[in-house]
């Protein structure tokens, strides 16, 4: 089950919800118009960015990506000095994106309950791993360097 249970597969899931919350259940509702489809843009083009420059701070410092592994390195530089989860800001902002670019008015709901996922099942668990493995050094990260932004 664990390697389905990966952030990805949730972006997913939630992005199918709010497509079809807009395609079956729309009430009516819209926020469609030039400003909203540049934000959307904007949205899903920074998510993708951030998602990027982490995956590429990770292949730097030859360390796992997947949620559920221990690395074996504490990565601090890059964008990692702006936030300790770029990568879930970035599935965050695309999520956000998507329900924009949808038109799912009625699934804006759905990005807390998102981060509470994301919180719950991946950050709260990989910060556990990380201050198991990296003590000292992870304490001073998380004093420095906010969790989400």
């Amino acid at each position: 089950m664990k390697k389905i249970d990966l952030p990805p597969v949730w972006l997913l899931g939630f992005a199918v919800l709010a497509w079809a919350q807009e395609r079956y259940f729309s009430l009516g509702l819209s926020l469609d118009g030039g400003f909203t489809d540049l934000l959307s843009g904007v949205l899903i083009g920074g998510g993708v960015i951030l998602a990027v420059l982490a995956v590429a701070e990770f292949r730097r410092h030859k360390t796992t990506v997947i949620p559920h592994q221990t690395p074996s390195a504490l990565i601090q530089s890059g964008i990692f000095k702006r936030s300790r989860n770029p990568i879930y800001v970035g599935d965050v902002l695309i999520l956000a994106g998507l329900i924009l670019r949808f038109d799912a008015v009625l699934s804006l709901v759905l990005v807390p309950i998102f981060v509470w996922v994301l919180e719950r099942r991946f950050i709260v668990p990989e910060e556990n791993r990380l201050r198991r493995t990296f003590r000292a050094d992870f304490a001073r990260y998380e004093r420095q360097t906010r969790r989400w932004v």
